[in-house]
Formats: structure tokens, sequence, C-alpha cells
């Protein structure tokens, strides 16, 4: 939901950056693979040592190279099969490496076993709402519906992650984490269901043209 109402503030926003990035000889596959070493080294590097706040700054500042490879790649008419195919594969890394990096740390120096383990489950909740959407629309499926999609889950962890590093209670983060995992639960019964409505309407239209 977030991904639909903010993209053109962000699209917007960042416009000009991307013109220069662009103008300078930047690629918009650079930006996509530089954006996600960022987001990787401050989630596992920053994180897992307790510098929740720094780390989130970190990971901010490299975050949005999401929108920015997307607006040049618009710009430069080039929005094909393999930047669709980059971008999403290192997102799942990007994701992937966040979730473990506030993990790794409540395991370890955070000491709070029930924050780490929600890290986790949001984790691979996270992958199955993703797999989902990806599977059904390579299958000729639509399933883009939910409540926790890629940016929701991911400003709702840095937000509160980062405010922990500066004192906010950690019950805050594990009742966010919970409430997030919840919501990627729902989310992939929500694609699962959309997914199966489309089956059965395509089944029954290919029986209503056999009977005719």
């Amino acid at each position: 939901m977030l991904n639909r109402h903010a993209r053109g503030f962000f699209t917007a926003l960042f416009s000009p950056l991307a013109r220069w990035l662009l103008r300078i000889g930047v690629s918009p596959d650079a930006v996509t693979v530089v954006g996600t070493l960022g987001v990787v080294v401050g989630a596992l590097v920053f994180y897992p040592l307790g510098q929740l706040w720094w780390g989130t700054l970190f990971i901010t500042a490299f975050i949005f190279s999401d929108v920015i490879d997307g607006i040049m790649a618009r710009m430069q008419q080039r929005e094909g099969r393999w930047g669709n195919f980059l971008d999403s594969t290192l997102d799942r890394l990007a994701d992937g490496a966040l979730f473990a990096g506030v993990a790794v740390w409540f395991f370890t120096g955070g000491a709070d076993t029930p924050i780490a383990v929600a890290a986790l489950v949001c984790l691979v909740l996270g992958m199955v709402v993703s797999y989902a959407r990806a599977k059904a629309e390579a299958l000729g499926f639509h399933a883009n519906v939910g409540v926790a999609e890629r940016a929701e889950r991911l400003v709702s962890v840095l937000v509160v992650t980062g405010f922990t590093g500066l004192g906010l209670p950690s019950v805050v983060l594990f009742a966010t984490l919970c409430l997030l995992a919840l919501a990627s639960l729902a989310t992939v019964v929500q694609r699962i269901v959309a997914v199966h409505r489309q089956s059965l309407d395509e089944t029954e239209g290919t029986a209503t043209e056999q009977a005719a």
C-alpha cells in the first residue's frame, strides 16, 4: 500500500538525482548493486555490534536506491526483464540481511531471545510474501495484494529499530516485529486466496469454452 501511495512523491523527490547520475554515466544496475551492498553492510556490521541507531541511518542512506534505479530505468526507457530480475533478487538479499542483523544482535549482546526469534520469523514470512507474488506472476496470475508489502516491512523495522538504539523500550520493537509477522502472514494468505480465485475463474472459463 505504501509503495503505491508514496511512489509519486518519491519520484518527484529523487528525479533530479536520478537525472544527474545518468548524466555522469552511472547505470541503474550500478545503483541497484551499490544500494544493496550499503544495506547489507549496515545491517550485518552495525546491527550485530549493537549500533542500532547508526546502523539505521547508514541503511537509510542506501535504501532509497531501490527507488532511484527505477526512476533511472524509466528515464532511459530500459524497464526490461533483466533490470526487474536483478532488482527483485537483490531486494531479497537486502531484506534478509536487515532482519538477520537484528536477530544476531538480540541473540548475542542484546540478550533478548524473543526479539531475535521474532526477527527471524519476519525474515522467513517476508521471503514467502515475495515468493508468493513472484510464483503467481510466473504462472500468469496476479498477486499484488496484501497489508504488508516490502515498503511497509522496511519502514516499520527501520524506524523502530533505530529508536530502540536511542533508548526506546525494546518491548516496542518486539511488539512491532510480532505485528509485522502477523501482517506478513495475512498477506501470504491474501495472495494465496487471490491466486486460488483466479485459478477457479480460469478453470470455469475453460469449461465454458469447451461446453460451447
